[in-house]
């Protein structure tokens, strides 16, 4: 039988996506597969993103077995973080005033270093692998990722058109600028930067099927339902919480997390929200406001699920998806809960004549309830409260119900207790929680620098159910329906 493994390691996100409904076995660190080796098992491996270079977790005996199959001529297929992996070197220094250098398998003759894209690609294709073979169209799938820029000498595969780079607009023109695949020699061992590459293109999945003689399809896709139900089954990678199976909510209830600026912890705070509710067990959508959808990848860390073209709501020319079509969409879907990050301020964007372009505007939109958060690490708790009474007042002149404020990275419990009365007294929020710092020993808690999603997500899901009633959180969310966007002028004389 036909066996195609899929690494199920920490750091890594093996329910991002489908992977072309072709994995049929997981394999972990330790490189076995049914007991015995991955190298003898299997016909094929698929290495998924993820933060595998970060987490250290090249150094396993999973990577033995790469090796081996590498050698072999079988098919090896990594994503992102999978084709990092298979690199020579990964210098994962953003902001590090000198570089930080991993060392890669050394399989494809490539090196990367930092540049960041989120976008939805296309992208040009080169037949130098049995994977591109008769694809002579552009293929279809995403990018997000933090160290992208890709260099070398191996075979390219994949060129993709990205319109923003580093928080830029930068191709108008539209060229094929990014080099994003590239394979060995042999033509076996493949990278790609190109998330839902198999799931988006099927001559690609055809040609992996046809290159390890596969006649049994029918048994992989009904294996493959297995490895789903195994992925489903955890939140998160090795942490031995199982997921409940229940059906919480008939129709969909949304809640969005937004703040009064960035650095307020809201990508912590919904990671914990996250894989809290999924412990429940919630079906849990996470999206984002804005095109940076990295944002809510430790949270999906947790819940499994996939990066949905709704996963980004489109705020002027950024985003995938605009948010009345994301609102049907989800309200005919199976979740039961969806919760929403907002980008930098709740208002940053509100006076941009491009509308809507802030998370704001997505709020009033559809009348979505809205937790308020700030961090206090910048101006104290006392600030902290002051601006987020402002923030309140503001958004509730907007109609949008600001259901509870949470003051984040609380470092004294007696400071935040004297402000609770203030931002009662001065709002209409009656509920204001607290989360307090987080004690952080080690890189990898940075989501736009370096992060590890083993450590950062087990330490936000245990802060938030320190810290938090989050079945109150959940009671905090309604369903919703599309009104209307808010017109410019209508935002000014609001705001004036």
């Amino acid at each position: 039988m036909t066996k195609i493994g899929l690494a199920y390691v920490k750091g890594a996100v093996p329910g991002f996506e489908e992977f072309g409904k072709l994995p049929t076995d997981i394999i972990k660190e330790n490189g076995l597969v049914n007991g015995n080796k991955a190298s003898e098992e299997l016909d094929a491996l698929i290495i998924p993103g993820g933060t595998l270079i970060e987490s250290n977790d090249i150094n396993m005996d999973l990577n033995k077995e790469i090796l081996k199959m590498a050698k072999m001529g079988k098919p090896i297929i990594g994503i992102c973080a999978g084709f990092q992996l298979l690199s020579n070197q990964i210098d994962i220094g953003r902001k590090s005033e000198v570089p930080i250098v991993k060392d890669g398998l050394g399989l494809i003759d490539v090196e990367f270093s930092p540049l960041i894209t989120s976008d939805r690609v296309v992208a040009k294709v080169y037949d130098n692998s049995f994977l591109t073979k008769n694809q002579t169209e552009d293929v279809n799938g995403f990018h997000t990722h933090t160290y992208g820029k890709v260099v070398g000498d191996a075979k390219p595969l994949f060129y993709s058109k990205v319109q923003r780079m580093n928080y830029g607009d930068t191709n108008k023109a539209g060229d094929y600028n990014i080099f994003s695949g590239a394979c060995n020699d042999d033509g076996n061992v493949i990278g790609t930067m190109i998330h839902n590459i198999l799931d988006e293109n099927p001559i690609l999945v055809e040609n992996l099927l046809n290159q390890i003689d596969a006649s049994d399809i029918e048994y992989i896709y009904n294996r493959n339902k297995l490895v789903k139900e195994y992925l489903q089954s955890e939140v998160g990678i090795g942490t031995g919480i199982k997921i409940p199976k229940r059906k919480i909510n008939n129709k969909p209830k949304f809640l969005m997390i937004g703040s009064n600026g960035s650095d307020s912890g809201k990508t912590f705070i919904l990671t914990g929200l996250a894989g809290s509710l999924r412990k429940r067990g919630y079906k849990v959508a996470l999206l984002k406001v804005g095109p940076d959808v990295r944002d809510i990848i430790p949270g999906l860390y947790l819940t499994k699920d996939y990066m949905n073209e709704f996963s980004s709501i489109k705020i002027g020319h950024l985003g995938w998806m605009d948010i009345e079509s994301t609102i049907a969409k989800l309200n005919s879907s199976d979740y039961d809960i969806v919760l929403i990050e907002g980008v930098m301020s709740v208002f940053t964007g509100l006076l941009n004549e491009k509308v809507p372009f802030s998370a704001a505007e997505i709020a009033m939109s559809s009348n979505i309830p809205m937790l308020l958060i700030s961090g206090v690490n910048k101006g104290g708790i006392e600030s902290a409260a002051v601006d987020l009474a402002a923030h309140a007042n503001m958004l509730e002149k907007f109609g949008v119900n600001v259901k509870a404020i949470l003051l984040n990275k609380v470092y004294n419990q007696d400071i935040f207790d004297n402000v609770v009365p203030y931002i009662q007294n001065n709002t209409k929020v009656d509920d204001v929680l607290s989360v307090g710092k987080l004690k952080l020993k080690t890189r990898g808690f940075t989501p736009e620098i370096e992060i590890r999603y083993d450590l950062f997500t087990k330490a936000a899901l245990d802060l938030v159910e320190e810290s938090i009633d989050v079945e109150k959180i959940a009671n905090m969310a309604s369903e919703v329906k599309f009104n209307r966007i808010i017109p410019f002028n209508e935002i000014k004389d609001k705001v004036i």
